[in-house]
């Protein structure tokens, strides 16, 4: 009697060991990022809170915007922590519709997308808007090195959803006979192009976004280029063409019209399978939110004083900023706090 005792304790011990051991590996989050410095920064936090505050086991992955989005409408991701929502309407909108994916509302409040020309230029030769751009010789400020007989406009990334809008809006703005669209490779390559065309007093065309630690920096002076006033009509339109070339390539372009991209907040998504069983974390997720001001601050850091350390760049947010102490409960702000 005294070995069967003792048996069912060890037994209950074991059990209550493997329990414990389950719940504790039980939250398992996989977060999709996308390869700009803005939605990495959001991922690092949030991992850090989830790690350290929930005890999740966090799995980032990183690609570009296209390969991001299908995991997560595959439900292969579960979250995602910047979504800039108005690029990716029609690929988005019926899976939310479906309760395939679920929108958790704002990460970042204000955010910009546009043409932007160095502002010595722009005032030397008074370039204020797309239509400018189509002045005589003007083209030839922006010579294409590797086709003199254009002028060249750097775009966003190849993959990113911008990159075929930008495709479309060049030819629609009657420019595609006097410039070629530049891929810069990586979103680090699209900076690099940017700050070395200041570094040596070069004119510049480029596609730009915020927020970013570029726009922050004293050095680059930038003026957006007026576009046609954003037009919802007109903007889907577009992107019925631009939706058609991502699948079957520039060949499927067809004329439509073109507008400015709209100032749009940046929200956050996940799967409805992942928010319908985890509600302490979608709960988190939901309340997470940061000002645009804050995440330039926090992007110029990790740029210029972090050297580009995720982690560090996190704990700098978390000790020194206290709104994120209102997205989660007291015990976790708690344990946080007790890893920095």
């Amino acid at each position: 009697m005294n070995f069967i005792k003792k048996l069912f304790l060890v037994l209950s011990i074991l059990c209550l060991f493997y329990f414990n051991s389950f719940a504790v590996n039980a939250c398992s989050v996989k977060i999709g990022s996308f390869d700009w410095d803005s939605a990495t920064i959001h991922s690092a936090i949030a991992s850090y809170i989830l790690e350290n505050g929930y005890d999740c086991d966090i799995e980032i992955i990183k690609d570009r915007t296209n390969p991001i989005l299908e995991s997560l409408i595959d439900n292969k991701i579960d979250i995602i922590f910047e979504h800039w929502t108005d690029n990716n309407v029609a690929l988005i909108d019926p899976e939310i519709a479906s309760g395939n994916l679920v929108d958790l509302g704002i990460n970042t409040p204000a955010s910009e997308q546009a043409f932007f020309i160095d502002r010595a230029t722009s005032e030397t030769y008074d370039i204020t808007s797309v239509e400018d751009l189509k002045k005589s010789k003007i083209w030839e400020l922006f010579k294409d090195p590797e086709d003199p007989s254009k002028g060249r406009i750097i775009s966003c990334i190849y993959g990113w959803t911008c990159y075929t809008i930008n495709y479309v809006k060049i030819k629609e703005y009657g420019l595609g006979d006097l410039y070629n669209m530049y891929d810069p490779g990586t979103a680090s390559g699209l900076d690099k192009i940017i700050i070395d065309a200041f570094l040596y007093s070069k004119p510049i065309i480029t596609y730009y976004y915020t927020p970013t630690s570029l726009m922050g920096k004293p050095q680059i002076d930038m003026v957006r280029l007026s576009e046609p006033s954003y037009d919802k009509a007109c903007w889907d339109s577009m992107m019925v063409v631009v939706d058609n070339i991502k699948i079957y390539g520039t060949n499927a372009y067809e004329s439509t019209c073109a507008s400015e991209y709209k100032d749009m907040a940046l929200t956050k998504l996940a799967t409805g399978n992942f928010y319908n069983n985890n509600p302490e974390i979608i709960s988190f997720v939901n309340a997470y939110t940061i000002t645009t001001s804050v995440v330039n601050n926090l992007l110029a850091y990790y740029v210029d004083i972090s050297d580009r350390n995720l982690e560090e760049t996190a704990k700098y947010y978390l000790k020194n900023y206290s709104e994120w102490e209102a997205w989660v409960p007291s015990n976790i702000i708690s344990k946080i706090k007790n890893t920095l």
